[in-house]
This record gives C-alpha cells, structure tokens and sequence, in this order.
C-alpha cells in the first residue's frame, strides 16, 4: 500500500487504515458501519474535530462487538475530499477524534475505509461512479478481502439507501438505517434504527454472530 503525506492512501481517492493489533480468524462476520450519520451526529461535509459528537446508543454497538470478537469497520465516503473543501490532513484529524470518542466509551473500530471519489471532484479524484464510493460494495469488498470475512453473515448500519445498496451488493443480508424504515432490497433485509427496541435487537443480533 502506497502512502502519501503518511497517510494510508491505497490510491490517491482511498484511505484503508488498518487499527489496532487485534487478529480475526477467517470466516468471521463484521460490523460495518457508515461513520458521518450513523456514529457521529452528521455537520455537513466535517472538517473541524472540535464539532465531532457521538450519536446516542451507537457505542455501545461497536463495544457489543468488540466483546465478541466481531470486526468493526468503518465505510465512510468523503466527497468533501473531492470537492476541495478539506484534505485528508483534516480527514485524519477528524476521524481521530471520532475515534477517540468511541475509545473513551470502551468502544474501538479496527479497521477504516474512506472514499473521496466523486463527478463533482478535481483533478485524479473526478471519477463518477468509482467501485469503492457507496453505493457500489468496493470498500466492503476490500475489507472482506484484506480481513477473510464472511460478507454474507455481516451486518451494515448506515444513515442512507447508498448504505443499505452497498451492503446488498457486497451479499449482505441484515442492515439498519438509522432513523429509516424496514424494507428489503434484493436479499437485503433493512431494519429501522429509531429507538430502544431497534437498538436491543441490532445489539442481540450482534451477540449472536
């Protein structure tokens, strides 16, 4: 893997940040999860660390997992990036602090892909439809592909439809869509994540994978 500025740049549009030491034996199933949203509270195209705010209940998601052994990993596409409104020096920054918050709540994320692809960009990153931008699987498959896991029996929590396509896509079968509706797209059976029911049963789901 390339890295640019000592930044963990598979390409000059895709972050793959592997965090931590912790090893999973092939065949496991993953968390993903989509992070502007869906971990923290969503402030546009985030480029200031000191906005960064968890959302209510998401914590204890990713602890949930990392008490059973399941990998969290974080998809997130960065447009931003493209656009010119921020670099991946703020992207870093930002992300850091996201993940700080998480770790002062017992909760870690092991692994972070970012795609700042998008038509609307500049220069190398003006690619419309680029396989790694959600909601094509590319940074799912990726994950899958570096971690062996197991795609089918992953679930995926997001805040949009691109979410839910990309985890369909990847051969997913459960997602949650945070404040959405259930629904099922090709395979993919959609929860909602509204309140403390959704949350028990995306938490019970988890503990049993």
């Amino acid at each position: 893997m390339a890295e640019s500025a000592g930044f963990p740049l598979a390409e000059p549009g895709l972050w793959v940040e592997r965090i931590g030491s912790t090893e999973f034996p092939a065949g496991r199933p993953a968390l993903f999860l989509d992070r502007d949203g869906t971990i923290n509270v969503d402030t546009g195209y985030p480029d200031d660390p000191a906005a960064m705010e968890l959302r209510d209940g998401i914590a204890p998601v990713i602890e949930a997992a990392n008490q059973h052994g399941v990998p969290v990993i974080v998809v997130t596409n960065q447009s931003g990036i493209a656009r010119g409104y921020f670099g991946w020096d703020a992207f870093a920054r930002v992300n850091g602090r996201v993940l700080d918050l998480l770790s002062e709540k017992n909760a870690f994320v092991d692994m972070v892909l970012a795609c700042a692809y998008h038509e609307a960009g500049r220069g190398a990153l003006a690619i419309a439809d680029h396989p790694m931008r959600k909601p094509n699987p590319g940074m799912l498959l990726e994950a899958g592909r570096q971690l062996g896991l197991d795609l089918e029996r992953s679930l995926i929590v997001g805040d949009k439809p691109a979410d839910m396509e990309a985890g369909q896509r990847a051969g997913l079968k459960r997602g949650w869509l945070v404040d959405g509706e259930g629904s099922t797209i090709s395979g993919l059976s959609v929860s909602p994540l509204r309140g403390a029911h959704d949350l028990e049963d995306l938490l019970t789901t988890i503990r049993s994978l």
